[in-house]
């Protein structure tokens, strides 16, 4: 797992341990990232399943909860199955782009 901060956004790669692994380990180490939107790259994965992209659901809540963004690349997920409460995109552009937005959305009192 390695992290990567942006400005007030916090990257995370994730590249050889499980998904659940992964999870885990975002939970003990949340207030590295609880400050900061945060963008979950799992592109060097070869495969997310929509269980994958499920587990992370609880964070992702808890995350976006505290008025930041929460979003994860991948572009090995069927987008079509995720969950409206947890936002896939294919490309690290695109979760910048949503972060942007929700960003607005959040000074505009959304």
């Amino acid at each position: 797992m390695i992290f990567d901060k942006d400005g007030n956004v916090t990257i995370i790669t994730q590249e050889k341990s499980s998904i659940v692994d992964l999870v885990k380990n975002l939970t003990s180490s949340y207030n590295q990232y609880k400050n900061n939107n945060v963008i979950v790259n799992l592109t060097t994965l070869n495969k997310v399943s929509l269980q994958d992209i499920v587990e992370f659901l609880q964070i992702s809540n808890q995350h976006r909860k505290a008025k930041h963004s929460f979003v994860i690349v991948t572009d090995k997920a069927n987008l079509d199955e995720t969950p409206d409460e947890i936002v896939v995109v294919p490309t690290i552009q695109e979760a910048y782009d949503i972060i942007e937005m929700e960003e607005m959305e959040r000074d505009l009192g959304f």
